[in-house]
């Protein structure tokens, strides 16, 4: 199963931006489409963007269209979250997460195997 390590996130003010990183702990990260996740206090863990095993497809929550973009580096077994114009409502813990079925699947929780400890995320107002 493969270990996922998440970072990046930060204090931040409303416009601000900060960029997440997760790193893979073997090389099979390639096979796998990668998705993010954030969870605010009270609130159930929600689907934030995926990207596709090669990098070639995303998709994004509503409301974070056209403020966030996810990347990949497969030659460095990590995924990225930059996320710009940030807004008080995004404050949340962050996870990315790993889905080794076809990225169409990779909305719903139960579709991840794995998971990253979470990075803190706070946008002040």
């Amino acid at each position: 199963q493969v270990q996922l390590v998440d970072s990046g996130g930060g204090l931040v003010q409303a416009g601000g931006s900060l960029r997440l990183s997760c790193t893979a702990s073997e090389h099979t990260f390639s096979t796998y489409a990668m998705g993010w996740f954030r969870q605010a206090p009270g609130k159930e863990r929600e689907f934030v963007a995926r990207i596709s095993s090669n990098g070639g497809n995303t998709y994004y929550t509503d409301s974070v269209k056209g403020r966030f973009t996810i990347a990949r580096d497969n030659a460095k077994n990590t995924v990225y979250l930059q996320m710009n114009s940030l807004k008080p409502e995004d404050t949340a813990v962050y996870y990315c997460a790993a889905c080794p079925r076809p990225a169409y699947y990779c909305t719903m929780r139960s579709s991840y195997s794995a998971w990253g400890q979470g990075t803190q995320v706070t946008v002040s107002s």
